[in-house]
């Protein structure tokens, strides 16, 4: 520190000295830029008054300033449009002071930005080097904006992480921190983050993100704040967490473009923060500002992503999108109606927009953007109006191309057919024969599971909805129920309505809960009524639903096996009674197997207060599917 302390005292004096005019009073020299401190002849004596004066300066400016006005220096460097014109200054009889050969490295670097083949050659250049040199032996006199944006440039040149002359920048910068403004840090931080990890200068990032948060109460503007979330937020786990407290501080000066763009960080960052969704969400539907198509296509992405559900915001995108529909390209709409279909969020008018769209665009839309739309389409259970046209472009795109899918995805679109009903022979036998399923028999990823529980679905459609189907099936020995689909947590919903059944059954061999099917599906609940509406106790009965069939005993005439089903939220579209595409399957396939269905959908049971309400609620649905079917 002593040494440093000198050198910034004997260039302040070595400055002052060379630039007094030869005029002035004799003991006094009168420093530029208005200071107006006189520095007497007693200043080299002990009862000198420079540490005050030095004091000061280091208060008020890092760097002595000399000089007053642009000067021609400054001039020719910011005119300069060939990296040569800037190296002809070292040999031009220019004397480059101080800022002079930082500014012309960042200048180089503008220029040469998209030229990688000539910063080759600049960094063989003689002259850069000496030019290099030159500002690190000014090092300490640099501004501070100039020094952060010449770290960046040498950075940007593609200096060698080993190279003396960028750690002495570097060090320079970790010296200064605590001085720097704020927004010097954030500028540095937003535009060399990634030079810094690559170039191994992880410690001074470190220590960079490190005042960044502890001085985060300083930021001012709204548009560093989400500058800084954008570029440097996923650097830091604890950094990102202060932007996001300022950034609700902030919110409401956010305009649209604002907004979108921290929706957008947030859902690549995956961080569902509650309270400033809450706050955009509520800034979205209060004011009026117009909302351009991308930035409406960006909002249902990131809410999307992020599961976040908010009806207003919903009924404003959807009400903005519909007249935007015929401008938009195949890509833009097969995006929205995937957002939406995460979303659970079913609007009519814009979803049959979409269909039209894909229709008056038959010929040019692409096979990938027709199978996200229709897997959009299978979780929300959407039917268009005009289907037959609709699928049978679906089919005509799939004739060939199907099978040049990647195979989890041909089982995707294959299971979103079956979903809604539209599923072909051909499209049955591309997915089960053995040759294609075999790959995902015994898979024990997640995706390959998910993958293979759509197999059994696309199987029990063939035999249960397609009569006329010959095969291939498959195998019986594959038809076994994942592990992962019986170890799920029990929920409260399903965890009362065990309690309530075995209450009612008296007996546990009246009953089974958890069953699960060759189907792929799992019943909360079994039971087997005789003519009488008696139970029957199910061990003793055939039950070819099973894998593999258990009992020995046909079923006596008219007894009837009914499933309790209970259907939780989620299981819904936002908003809405209708069951989510995927449950409705499961209702199908059920129903076709010969079960009577007791459905126990959560808002019903949700009114339910006591146990004996509960137990007459389920006696009651049971009576009600018995008569049904008697009605039939």
């Amino acid at each position: 520190m002593a040494a440093r302390l000198v050198r910034r005292c004997t260039c302040l004096l070595r400055e002052a000295a060379r630039l007094a005019p030869a005029v002035s009073p004799v003991g006094q020299l009168r420093l530029p830029q208005g200071t107006q401190k006189p520095l007497t002849s007693s200043a080299t004596s002990p009862s000198s008054r420079l540490p005050g004066l030095l004091s000061e300066f280091v208060e008020k400016e890092q760097v002595f300033t000399p000089y007053t006005g642009r000067q021609e220096v400054e001039q020719l460097i910011e005119k300069a449009t060939q990296p040569e014109e800037l190296l002809e200054l070292l040999g031009s009889g220019h004397c480059l002071q101080q800022n002079h050969a930082a500014l012309a490295l960042i200048q180089l670097s503008r220029l040469l930005s998209e030229k990688p083949k000539d910063k080759a050659a600049l960094i063989q250049d003689a002259r850069f080097w000496q030019l290099l040199h030159l500002v690190n032996s000014q090092i300490t006199v640099v501004w501070h904006g100039t020094l952060v944006k010449l770290l960046r440039s040498l950075y940007t040149l593609g200096l060698p992480a080993t190279s003396k002359d960028l750690r002495s920048v570097e060090q320079e910068v970790r010296w200064r921190m605590r001085r720097l403004k704020y927004k010097h840090l954030a500028f540095l931080a937003e535009s060399s983050a990634t030079y810094m990890q690559e170039q191994g200068s992880r410690e001074l990032l470190a220590e960079l993100l490190v005042h960044l948060e502890r001085r985060w109460a300083e930021i001012e503007d709204r548009r560093m704040v989400v500058a800084m979330m954008m570029k440097t937020g996923h650097l830091s786990e604890s950094l990102m967490n202060r932007l996001e407290d300022k950034c609700l501080e902030l919110v409401e000066q956010f305009g649209p473009e604002e907004l979108r763009k921290v929706l957008v960080t947030l859902a690549a960052q995956n961080r569902r923060s509650v309270p400033l969704l809450r706050a955009i969400s509520y800034h979205l539907v209060q004011k009026p500002f117009p909302l351009t198509k991308s930035i409406l296509l960006d909002l249902a992405y990131a809410y999307g992503k992020l599961g976040f559900h908010q009806t207003q915001v919903f009924q404003r995108l959807a009400a903005d999108l519909l007249p935007h529909t015929p401008s938009m390209t195949s890509s833009e709409v097969a995006r929205c109606t995937k957002s939406f279909a995460f979303l659970k969020w079913l609007n009519l008018p814009l979803f049959e927009a979409f269909v039209q769209h894909v229709l008056d665009r038959a010929q040019s839309i692409t096979l990938p953007h027709l199978c996200n739309m229709l897997l959009a389409f299978a979780r929300v259970n959407f039917r268009p109006e005009r289907e037959d046209p609709f699928f049978s472009l679906v089919h005509e795109k799939l004739g060939s191309e199907l099978v040049g899918l990647e195979p989890a995805l041909q089982v995707d679109v294959v299971w979103a057919l079956c979903v809604l009903q539209q599923v072909r022979e051909a499209e049955l036998q591309a997915v089960l024969r053995p040759e294609f399923h075999t790959q995902f028999l015994g898979g024990k990823s997640p995706k390959d599971q998910s993958t293979f529980q759509k197999l059994l679905h696309i199987n029990a459609t063939a035999q249960l909805e397609h009569p006329e189907y010959t095969g291939p099936l498959l195998p019986t020995s594959a038809l076994v129920p994942s592990p992962s689909a019986l170890e799920q947590k029990m929920t409260p919903l399903q965890k009362e309505l065990q309690e309530t059944l075995k209450g009612l059954l008296g007996s546990a061999d009246k009953g089974s809960f958890m069953v699960p099917t060759q189907y792929g599906w799992v019943l909360d609940a079994e039971v087997l009524l005789d003519t009488e509406s008696q139970l029957l106790p199910l061990r003793d009965f055939v039950a070819p639903h099973l894998t593999p069939p258990s009992g020995s005993q046909p079923l006596p005439p008219g007894a009837k096996r009914l499933a309790f089903l209970r259907w939780e939220f989620p299981n819904f579209n936002s908003r809405s009674k209708d069951l989510l595409g995927r449950f409705m399957l499961a209702r199908r396939h059920l129903l076709a197997a010969g079960f009577l269905l007791v459905d126990v959908p959560y808002y019903e049971w949700m009114e339910l207060k006591s146990e004996w309400q509960k137990s007459a609620y389920l006696k009651d649905k049971m009576r009600k599917a018995v008569a049904e079917e008697l009605a039939k």
